[in-house]
């Protein structure tokens, strides 16, 4: 429930981010790919969470990572073009970083899982 709610409000802080940006055409279009992949990771985990299989787990778990980690690379596109300033977009990349980290640490204990118990058949 915890990872449920903070990929939740990663979103929604990501959202008012995005709302308080000024309008320019390579802000908008690096707003809108942003606005994607983070509010793409807390609607993976969700699915993966309803997941029908571990491998259909596994799957959404890996989508949660990657889009987390893109990101990640979309808030450093607009600070490294200057569109943003660091300090105004560093707490979400520690939350984008740290969540990547969290996907793919659950990721990996999936597979190690899945490979164990197929092992035993």
């Amino acid at each position: 429930m915890e990872l449920k709610r903070r990929a939740q409000k990663f979103a929604v802080d990501v959202i008012k981010f995005i709302e308080s940006l000024p309008s320019g055409r390579s802000l908008n279009v690096l707003a809108n790919q942003i606005l994607r992949s983070s509010t793409s990771v807390g609607a993976n985990y969700r699915a993966a969470c309803k997941g029908k299989s571990t491998a259909d787990f596994i799957n959404k778990i890996v989508i949660c990572e990657e889009e987390a980690d893109e990101s990640i690379y979309w808030f450093d596109l607009m600070e490294e073009a200057g569109l943003v300033s660091s300090s105004i977009i560093a707490p979400l990349k520690k939350e984008a970083n740290e969540l990547t980290a969290i996907f793919t640490a659950i990721g990996k204990t999936a597979k190690e899982n899945q490979r164990i118990k197929n092992s035993k058949k």
